[in-house]
C-alpha cells in the first residue's frame, strides 16, 4: 500500500503513536477512492477515526494547552474535517448508490457518528476553551474569518446543549441520535415506496400523447423486467412526462394517486412515514424546550438571516397577498380551458399538469417537448460552462477520477493561467438506487493546511432522463434550470477564496442565504445569447430558433402565480409545523396542512393526498423550519441579477467581478446581509422578484 501523506499529517495532528490501519475511506491524500472504498470497511474505518478524534479532544482540553488558534482551534478543525470527509463519502454513497450493502453500512454507523457530534457539541471543556479564546487578547489578533469561526462555534455549542445540566445531556444526545436515524429512515422509506410501484400498460391506445422517447424508455423498462408492453414508474423521468402529456386520464390518475400516497398508510406499513413524522416533531419540540426556546422554529432561526418567526410569517403572508390574485386568475383560466376546450367538466388534481401543457401549447404555440429536443446533453454542458467561464473568469475542463457509477463525469476548474481552483463530480441521471431530487454536496472544502491550499471538490447530483436508443440525452428546459441551480451551489463552494474551513464556501453562510447563488444562476437560462449557444436539435443539430425562444420568454411566467402560492403553502406549513403545532395535541399534521391551504391555496388536492409523507426537504434534508429560505433567497437573487440588468449586460465584467468578490467568494466570513449590501449598496428590495415573476398588480386591472 502507498503511504498516504495526509494520513501521516493526521497522525501528527493526533500525536498518536498507535499504528493506524490504512483504509481507502481514510485516504485523504487526494480524491476519494471510489474504486476501492467498500461497505465492509465503513465500520472499522469510522470507529478508528472516531476514536482518534476523541483522543485528540481529550488532549486539547487539558489546561496545559493554550486557548489560542494555533494550539487549540486549528488542530481541532483539522481533525474534525477528516472525520467529516470520511462520513461525507459514506453519506454520499448511501444517497447515490442505495443498495442493501451501503444502506446497512450507513445505518450501522449513523448512531455512533451522531453520538460523537452530540458529545462534541456538549463538551463543556471545549466550550470553555472557545469562550476563553474569545475573551483573551489573542482574539483581537485573529483574522475576521477566524473571529467569525470562534463566534459561530460558541453559538453552536449553546444550540448543541453545552450549557445543559449534566444529568440532561444524555437525553439531548439520545434525541440527536434518534433524529438522525429517523431522517435516514424517512428518506429510505420514500425511495423504497417509489421503487415499489409500477404501472404496466399493454393497451397501446393508452400511450396517446406521450413523447416517443418516453414511450421507448417505458418499453425498455418493461423488457428489462421480462414483461411485454410498457412500464411506467414514479421516478421523475417517467412520472412527470406521463402527467404532462398522457391523454389517458386513467393512466394519469393511477400514477398521481400512487405518487401522492407514497410512504403513507395506504401502502406497506414498514414504509409508512406517518409515525416517523410524528416522532420527528416530538423530538424537535423536546429539543427546543431543553434549549430554552418556545419552538423548534425559534432554534432554526438562530443561525439564519430572518429575525423571528413572526418576521418570516409576515414575509410569507405579504408575498401571498401579492401573488394570490395571480394564482386565482391562473386556476380560473385552467378550469375554463379544461371545460371548454378539453371537455373536462371537473379539473382534477391529476389533470392539472396535462391541462397546463395543453393551455401552454394553445396560448404560445409550442410544447415543452418541442423545446426539449434542442437541449442535448453535451451542448447544454458546454453552454453552462461557457456561462461560468465568462461570468467568473475561470476555465472548466474534463478531468479523470475514480467514480461510483459509469454515468458519473468529473471536471476541474482552473484560472486562465492554469492554476487549479477546484473539481466536481457530475451525476446527471436517475437510477433506482439514487434518492430523488437534485442537490449539491461537498467532498472537500477549501482551506489552508501545512502543505498549502487544499482545493475544494463538489458533488453535483440530478435525476434526469438518460439517453434512449442511439440518440444523446435531451433535457427539458426545467431540467436545464435545475442544472444551473445546482451549479450555482457548486460555484459557491468551489470559487470561495476563504482559507479557514469553518467559513469557507457555504460553511457558515446563513441557511436562508445559501440559495442566493443557485437561484441567481437560473436567470441565465432565459438569456437568448446563452440559449443560442447551448442548444442543438437532437436530430438536425440546429440551434434553438429565435421565434421559439421568444415564445418561451412570453410563456416564462405562465402560471407563476400558482407556482408562487404553492411554494408559500409549503413554507407556511413547514414553519407553522415547527412553531405552533403540538404533535400531542388534538390537531393532526393533515389538519394543519388543510388550515394553511384554506389561508393561501387556490388548488386543494384530494383528501387522500399525503404530501407531508414525502416532504423530504424538512424531514430528511435539513430544511426543517427553513423551507421559506427558497423564497427569502429568491428576493436576494432577483435583486442581485437586477444589477446586471441595470448594467445592460448579463455578463457585465465589472458587475460580475463585484458579484464574485462580494457574494460568491467571501463564504461565511460575514453576515449575508452585509455581503448583499456590499454588492448592491443598499438593502434588498422585492421589486425585481415580482417583476421577474410577472406579478405586476397593474396587469390584473387591464
Amino acid at each position: 500500500m502507498v503511504k498516504c501523506n495526509r494520513l501521516f499529517t493526521f497522525k501528527k495532528i493526533l500525536n498518536d503513536k498507535t499504528p493506524m490501519t490504512t483504509y481507502a475511506l481514510l485516504d485523504f491524500s487526494d480524491l476519494p477512492r471510489f474504486d476501492a472504498i467498500t461497505p465492509a470497511e465503513v465500520q472499522p474505518a469510522m470507529r478508528q477515526i472516531l476514536e482518534q478524534n476523541r483522543a485528540l479532544i481529550e488532549r486539547l482540553t487539558v489546561t496545559s494547552v493554550s486557548a489560542n488558534w494555533h494550539d487549540f482551534a486549528a488542530p481541532l478543525a483539522d481533525s474534525i474535517e477528516y472525520l467529516s470527509r470520511a462520513w461525507g463519502i459514506v453519506g454520499h454513497l448511501h444517497s447515490v448508490n442505495d443498495i442493501a450493502e451501503w444502506r446497512e453500512a450507513y445505518n450501522a454507523m449513523l448512531p455512533e457518528v451522531s453520538r460523537f457530534y452530540a458529545e462534541l457539541g456538549q463538551n463543556l471543556k471545549l466550550f470553555a476553551k472557545y469562550k476563553a479564546l474569545r475573551e483573551s487578547p489573542h482574539y483581537s489578533t485573529l483574522s475576521p474569518a477566524q473571529r467569525k469561526i470562534i463566534d459561530n462555534e460558541i453559538r453552536d455549542f449553546r444550540l448543541s446543549g453545552a450549557e445543559l445540566a449534566e444529568d440532561r445531556k444524555p437525553r439531548f444526545q439520545a434525541i440527536c441520535e434518534e433524529l438522525a436515524s429517523l431522517s435516514a429512515k424517512f428518506s429510505e422509506n420514500l425511495l423504497d415506496a417509489t421503487n415499489a410501484f409500477a404501472e404496466f400498460v399493454t393497451d397501446e391506445s393508452e400511450l396517446s400523447g406521450l413523447p416517443a422517447d418516453v414511450i421507448q424508455a417505458a418499453s425498455e423498462a418493461a423488457a428489462k423486467d421480462g414483461q411485454s408492453g410498457w412500464k411506467f414508474t414514479l421516478h421523475i423521468p417517467s412520472y412527470l412526462p406521463t402527467m404532462q402529456y398522457a391523454d389517458s386520464r386513467r393512466l394519469r390518475a393511477a400514477l398521481y394517486r400512487a405518487y401522492a400516497t407514497r410512504s403513507a398508510e395506504f401502502g406497506p406499513t414498514p414504509l409508512d412515514n406517518t409515525p416517523i413524522i410524528k416522532r420527528i416533531l416530538e423530538l424537535r419540540r423536546e429539543e427546543a424546550e431543553m434549549l430554552g426556546y418556545a419552538s423548534f422554529a425559534e432554534v432554526s432561526l438562530v443561525p439564519k438571516m430572518a429575525e423571528s418567526v413572526p418576521h418570516v410569517l409576515a414575509f410569507l403572508r405579504d408575498l401571498a397577498v401579492k401573488a394570490k390574485p395571480f394564482a386565482e386568475k391562473d386556476i380560473a383560466e385552467l378550469r375554463q380551458f379544461a371545460q371548454t376546450t378539453l371537455g373536462l367538466d371537473t379539473l382534477e388534481a391529476w389533470d392539472v399538469s396535462y391541462v397546463s401543457e395543453k393551455l401552454l401549447q394553445a396560448r404560445y404555440a409550442f410544447s415543452e417537448q418541442e423545446v426539449k429536443s434542442y437541449f442535448t446533453e453535451d451542448k447544454v454542458l458546454a453552454g453552462l460552462f461557457h456561462v461560468v467561464e465568462t461570468l467568473f473568469g475561470v476555465r472548466l475542463k474534463a478531468d479523470t477520477a475514480p467514480v461510483w457509477h459509469e454515468d458519473v463525469r468529473f471536471f476541474r476548474i482552473e484560472t486562465p493561467s492554469g492554476e487549479l481552483v477546484g473539481q466536481f463530480y457530475l451525476d446527471l441521471y436517475a437510477r433506482d438506487t439514487k434518492r430523488s431530487g437534485a442537490w449539491m454536496d461537498e467532498a472537500r472544502a477549501r482551506r489552508r493546511t501545512a502543505h498549502g491550499i487544499q482545493k475544494p471538490i463538489a458533488y453535483l447530483n440530478c435525476n434526469f432522463s438518460r439517453a434512449v436508443g442511439n440518440k444523446p440525452a435531451t433535457f427539458t428546459h426545467d431540467e436545464v434550470i435545475t442544472l444551473f441551480h445546482e451549479t450555482g451551489h457548486g460555484l459557491h463552494h468551489l470559487l470561495t477564496r476563504v482559507e479557514e474551513l469553518g467559513v469557507s464556501g457555504i460553511h457558515g453562510v446563513e441557511w436562508d442565504a445559501v440559495e442566493l447563488p443557485s437561484q441567481f444562476m437560473e436567470n441565465y437560462c432565459w438569456e437568448w445569447r446563452v440559449l443560442a449557444e447551448m442548444t442543438a436539435h437532437v436530430d438536425t443539430g440546429e440551434p434553438l430558433p429565435r421565434a421559439l425562444f421568444d415564445k418561451m420568454r412570453a410563456a416564462k411566467n405562465f402560471l407563476s402565480g400558482m407556482q408562487t402560492i404553492r411554494q408559500i403553502e409549503f413554507s407556511l406549513f413547514d414553519l407553522r409545523l415547527h412553531a405552533d403545532f403540538d404533535p400531542a395535541g388534538p390537531q393532526s399534521v393533515l389538519d394543519l396542512l388543510a388550515e394553511v391551504r384554506r389561508e393561501v391555496a387556490v388548488l386543494v388536492p384530494p383528501a387522500w393526498h399525503r404530501f407531508a409523507n414525502s416532504f423530504s426537504h424538512i424531514f430528511a434534508g435539513g430544511y426543517g423550519a427553513g423551507y421559506f429560505s427558497y423564497k427569502w433567497a429568491e428576493v436576494l437573487s432577483a435583486d442581485c441579477y437586477a444589477a446586471f440588468e441595470e448594467a445592460g449586460n448579463p455578463f457585465d465584467p465589472a458587475t460580475g467581478k463585484r458579484f464574485l468578490d462580494e457574494i460568491i467568494s467571501v463564504g461565511g466570513t460575514r453576515p449575508a446581509l452585509d455581503s448583499f449590501r456590499a454588492f448592491r449598496g443598499r438593502e434588498p428590495q422585492p421589486d425585481a422578484l415580482l417583476r421577474h415573476s410577472g406579478m405586476d398588480l397593474t396587469v390584473l386591472t387591464q
